[in-house]
């Protein structure tokens, strides 16, 4: 499946919306993609799971992890595909964290996974509390790189297909410049 096919599977399914959005990063934005319409269907989440594990066949991940909520669904198929493990990360207090009584041993190899990254806050978060107790992350996947490449989150990455979607700071947003609201789509309440 081509990057090209991706991005058309997210616009056919709902998912490639165009407005003006309020990211969780704090970001504005003229697209959002909103993972879940694209992964409603449990084929299409497991094909994309597959082309992930694909990138990581080789890498001999022992389990795969994903920040809760978003990368819940596409982490867990490429768990899957993989034949591994999953388990995820939540925001306690504010503070990524695991929960749910998983556990990691030292120096186990995680793959973490995203259905979409954009500044890659989230998965570096959800890095972080891996590492902390203990956990070797040897890389980190997405659906979709809205980032066009740039996002670091410390380990090596990969997406399944690229977008180059402006973001701006509100002070400088030419969409609040001209009065359109932000309209937050996600699942974090930033107000």
């Amino acid at each position: 499946m081509t990057s090209e096919q991706i991005i058309e599977h997210f616009r056919r399914s709902g998912a490639l919306l165009e407005e003006h959005f309020l990211l969780s990063s704090g970001l504005h934005s003229p697209q959002y993609l909103q993972c879940a319409l694209a992964l409603r269907y449990a084929a299409d989440a497991k094909r994309f799971g597959e082309l992930i594990a694909n990138a990581f066949v080789d890498k001999d991940v022992e389990t795969v992890a994903s920040p809760a909520i978003g990368g819940l669904i596409i982490g867990y198929a490429t768990a899957a595909a993989l034949n591994v493990g999953f388990i995820w990360t939540e925001r306690e207090s504010g503070t990524m964290t695991l929960r749910r009584g998983f556990t990691v041993k030292p120096d186990e190899r995680i793959l973490v996974v995203e259905d979409v990254i954009t500044t890659g806050g989230s998965t570096r978060e959800c890095i972080a509390a891996l590492e902390e107790h203990g956990a070797n992350v040897i890389g980190a996947a997405s659906i979709i790189d809205r980032s066009n490449g740039t996002a670091d989150v410390g380990v090596p990455r990969v997406s399944l297909a690229t977008l180059n979607v402006p973001t701006y700071s509100a002070e400088i947003c030419p969409m609040c410049s001209s009065g359109s609201i932000a309209v937050k789509p996600g699942s974090r309440n930033l107000a």
